[in-house]
């Protein structure tokens, strides 16, 4: 069964970087599994995917405008290290939820601490990344009544 719209996935995958460092990757733990053309993934990863079958094993590049977008310079702000009195330690690279402007929750990664003030980034740590992806499709199926309504897979 080849890969279309509404087929559960589930695919093993390595993320290098330019510098072809691993940054993230399912290798050694459970597959990915997603719904092909929900929009699960990254817009580059799933084009790339469409067609393949169980068992095929192959390298992509995605560019940022395919995978996390480009860096935006606004997402990054200063705020009140007073805003952390909750959190029992906080550290530069951490990646922690805050309450966004709209109430809503936000990731953002701490990427400098000052005497009172704490530098966030809410941009995707990927974000204006080229991603270089290593992908190996474990399944492909049919969806269930269940995964299409719900969006969920399993």
């Amino acid at each position: 069964m080849n890969i279309s719209n509404d087929c559960y996935v589930e695919i093993h995958y390595a993320l290098f970087n330019e510098e072809k460092e691993v940054m993230d990757g399912s290798r050694g733990g459970e597959p990915l599994p997603y719904l092909h053309g929900r929009g699960n993934i990254i817009p580059g990863l799933e084009a790339a995917l469409a067609g393949k079958m169980k068992g095929d094993i192959f390298t992509i590049t995605v560019a940022p405008e395919q995978g996390y977008g480009d860096r935006d310079e606004s997402k990054v702000s200063i705020i009140d290290a007073e805003s952390f009195a909750g959190f029992d330690k906080i550290e530069e690279g951490l990646l922690c939820q805050l309450e966004g402007e709209d109430g809503e929750p936000q990731l953002v990664t701490i990427t400098l601490i000052d005497e009172d003030e704490v530098t966030i980034d809410a941009n995707h740590p990927f974000a204006g990344k080229t991603l270089n992806f290593e992908v190996e499709v474990v399944t492909v199926r049919e969806a269930t009544e269940a995964e299409l309504q719900d969006g969920i897979v399993g």
